[in-house]
């Protein structure tokens, strides 16, 4: 499965997500050693490992090789004596980066050795790490997957165990490049240990270009949905799908995503990926589902709008693309963000 030399792999966030992945990677005997940072959880981690509730594998407890209540303190971390290299950064957090650099973050990790995968939402989360650390190979991911953290340390994961992952280089891979080639090499380590090692029969591999459709048709959801249920005034995904003129709204901005995507990436969807009006076939029969953006916004969190929102426009715009229902939404969210910021403020 691996060779007889050390593996050490690091989850930066201990969230449901985060977790799951992350115990099905772990398998010291064959030098595969998965270590967390965790924060609110750090302390039930550290004393009873994380449980693990799933309909997939059944229930159990992964005992991470070690937790860390900061980056700082995996950092500082010996192995025989020495400073311990981490051959795969994980970062597993929400992507906030009007509030936060996750690129400066993980940089006391970051060794020679190191890959840094990335298992976030939203396009153009890469470009801070590329630019950080332009030597080191990036593992992209896109997951579907239902997980939720019950209390500090329990993870139910509900259904689907689905991850997409490939390189990246630049998100085009216009250059055959040895970096390109590291991140090809990771890639595949990454599906042999999550399939043979962890049972995960849908760990889906995907060149750079291939990737990044993923990750544009999963924002295909993502951008109508999420700020579409903030703006209606907290409407679910379903009960959005009910009304007529919000869903020609939800279906417009799907395929305004699904006409730029070729232009973008120099590749259009395939067809095994769902069309808007499939997506909106699915949504109507999953009542009660309510977005994670509209959550956020209910418990007064800050949103991954630019992840969702700005870089797409940006993106496209950058090549040549305009893409005006996404803008219009991206304008309107950051304004009431912005608003609802100011209020709170003087409140205070």
């Amino acid at each position: 499965m691996v060779d007889n030399s050390r593996v050490d792999i690091i989850f930066i966030g201990a969230g449901a997500v985060g977790c799951f992945y992350a115990s099905r990677l772990h398998h010291s005997s064959q030098n595969l050693h998965v270590s967390l940072v965790a924060r609110s959880n750090y302390a039930a981690i550290q004393k009873d490992g994380v449980k693990l509730l799933t309909r997939s594998f059944g229930d159990y407890t992964f005992k991470p090789d070690a937790a860390f209540p900061s980056v700082d303190a995996a950092a500082a971390a010996t192995s025989s004596g020495a400073k311990r290299d981490w051959h795969y950064i994980f970062v597993t957090t929400k992507a906030l980066p009007d509030i936060s650099d996750d690129s400066s973050i993980i940089e006391p990790l970051v060794g020679p050795k190191s890959c840094i995968v990335l298992i976030q939402n939203g396009v153009g989360v890469e470009e801070p790490f590329r630019k950080r650390f332009p030597n080191n190979p990036i593992v992209s991911a896109v997951t579907v997957v239902s997980a939720e953290q019950t209390s500090p340390g329990t993870i139910r994961q509900n259904r689907w165990t689905r991850i997409s992952i490939g390189p990246y280089t630049d998100g085009l891979a216009s250059k055959d490049s040895e970096l390109g080639r590291r991140g090809t090499e990771s890639t595949e380590a990454l599906r042999r240990w999550w399939t043979d090692l962890g049972g995960i029969k849908d760990v889906d591999p995907h060149d750079e270009v291939g990737l990044q459709t993923v990750r544009w048709h999963k924002l295909c959801i993502n951008a109508a949905m999420n700020p579409s249920a903030v703006l209606s005034g907290g409407r679910g995904n379903a009960d959005m799908v009910a009304d007529d003129e919000l869903q020609r709204h939800l279906l417009g901005v799907m395929h305004e995503i699904r006409d730029a995507v070729p232009k973008i990436l120099g590749r259009p969807f395939p067809d095994s990926m769902a069309k808007p009006e499939k997506i909106v076939e699915s949504t109507a029969r999953n009542k009660g589902a309510r977005p994670s953006m509209l959550l956020d916004w209910e418990a007064g969190k800050p949103l991954e709008l630019e992840v969702i929102l700005g870089n797409p426009v940006r993106i496209a715009r950058e090549r040549g693309v305009e893409m005006p229902r996404l803008q219009s939404l991206y304008a309107l969210l950051r304004s009431a963000q912005a608003m609802r910021k100011r209020e709170t403020k003087g409140k205070l």
